[in-house]
């Protein structure tokens, strides 16, 4: 199955709902253009809804930390919500773990950026 992106908003926050496979190819430079068209509208709050996620690549990983640094070049923030265990332990092992700000919770992460936005 190919991935599918939705986008939504919540307050000031750009919901990005991701399913199927990130894997490299067309999809892989539809999540690119996404990420960086969201950025060029002004759009620097990103969250990537990752739930319903069944795979993702090396390639793919390598796309969520390029939207990471876009958004953090341009004073955004990109952040991960709903990992499923295969993500999850795969941004263990590669130690992204540490680079990316993952919540199980959307209510939680829409809240983190105001709060980063206030501090």
């Amino acid at each position: 199955m190919s991935m599918k992106a939705k986008t939504r908003h919540v307050d000031s926050v750009t919901v990005v709902d991701l399913s199927g496979r990130i894997t490299l190819g067309e999809d892989l430079s539809e999540l690119r253009e996404m990420i960086r068209n969201l950025l060029g509208q002004g759009q620097k709050q990103i969250l990537l809804n990752l739930g319903d996620v069944t795979y993702i690549d090396s390639s793919g990983i390598g796309e969520l930390v390029s939207g990471f640094t876009a958004a953090s070049n341009q004073g955004g923030q990109l952040k991960l919500l709903n990992l499923t265990k295969r993500v999850h332990d795969l941004l263990q092992i590669t130690k992204l773990l540490t680079v990316f700000e993952v919540y199980d919770d959307e209510s939680t992460a829409i809240a983190s950026f105001q709060k980063a936005a206030r501090a």
